[in-house]
This record gives C-alpha cells, structure tokens and sequence, in this order.
C-alpha cells in the first residue's frame, strides 16, 4: 500500500469510529439537547473525516470538486440543523434534563 492508500484508509475509518460515537450519542444519552450535540459534532467530523478520505481517493477529478463541495455543505448545514431542533423544542417548552430528574448513576 502508498502513503495515500494508509491516509485514505486512516480518514475513512476515523470517520467511521466518529459515526460510531454519534450512535452511542444517541444510545446513551438521557435527553434531546445532549443528544444532539452529540451527534451535531460526532456526525459531522464523521462525515467530513469520510468525506475527505473519498475526495482523496478521487484524485484530481471533477468528483474530487463535487465531493468537497458536499463536504462543505455538510460541515456547514449539519450543525445549523442541530441548532434549530434544539431550539424549536425548547421553544415548545421542553425541558433539558438535570441530575434532580433522576436515573443518575
């Protein structure tokens, strides 16, 4: 294997161990505001680690534009979107979880 195949390999799975840890985001934490920021930040430096390890993959192609386009877009719109979910929910009223709420360890 090159040194590109390595970082490629490196990029892509990085982004998969952060897609993981969005998962166990969602899996474990007790509210809908942890939640998010959970997978807000794990999600999206997932997708933008895989990202980049694809347009490296491509090369100097027009799919290597293409592809960092969408890793723009995704790094921009995937926290905005977890910023206005958030925000609508606590705008209908409901309420962040405390450690008084119970179920702590």
């Amino acid at each position: 294997m090159t040194p590109l195949e390595y970082l490629i390999s490196g990029l892509v799975l990085a982004g998969v161990f952060f897609g993981f840890v969005a998962v166990v985001g969602i899996i474990r934490l007790p509210d809908l505001y942890t939640r998010a920021h959970a997978t807000s930040k794990s999600d999206t430096l997932g997708t933008v680690l895989s990202l980049g390890g694809v347009m490296l993959l491509f090369g100097a192609d027009v799919a290597a534009v293409k592809t960092a386009l969408l890793l723009l877009f995704m790094f921009i719109t995937n926290p905005t979107a977890a910023h206005a979910i958030t925000r609508a929910a606590y705008e209908q009223g409901i309420e962040p979880w405390t450690a008084d709420d119970g179920g702590g360890d």
